[in-house]
């Protein structure tokens, strides 16, 4: 969802709970206004929390002789650029766990956003990747 639809969304939303909950108040229902409003909030509180997650992404990028890993996570963003005749790619802990590229001494992990059986693979295609791009270079030389 963009965060326009998120917004309008969540001001229906608030619009639609407060008038029932106000309809009741004027009932008699004294206690309702309270909670509806308790109600908006753990719900505004839960979108924000979503939305400043929603953009969560990591990059891979291989061409022309270079690496290219961007990740972001929240308000964190973290780009590094590799060689791939120095890259290494590894399993942070094993089979599973995330993927370490390291080289000229930077390092970052990526596969936050795979399910743990499919990292594996994605580990193959980059070493698969790399040594490709290895092979260019020699060739272009």
């Amino acid at each position: 969802m963009a965060p326009r639809q998120l917004f309008a969304l969540f001001a229906g939303l608030c619009a639609l709970s407060l008038s029932i909950a106000g309809f009741f108040w004027f009932q008699g229902a004294k206690l309702v206004m309270p909670f509806a409003w308790l109600e908006l909030i753990a719900v505004g509180v839960a979108l924000l929390a979503f939305s400043r997650h929603a953009a969560d992404e990591e990059r891979i990028a291989l061409s022309q002789g270079s690496l290219m890993v961007s990740s972001t996570f929240g308000s964190v963003v973290e780009a590094v650029q590799f060689f791939p005749d120095w890259v290494h790619v590894e399993p942070v802990m094993g089979d599973g766990s995330l993927i370490e590229l390291s080289g000229q001494g930077q390092r970052i992990e990526v596969g936050r956003f795979l399910r743990p059986e499919l990292r594996k693979q994605l580990a193959s295609e980059l070493r698969r990747g790399v040594r490709v791009a290895r092979g260019r270079q020699h060739w272009a030389v």
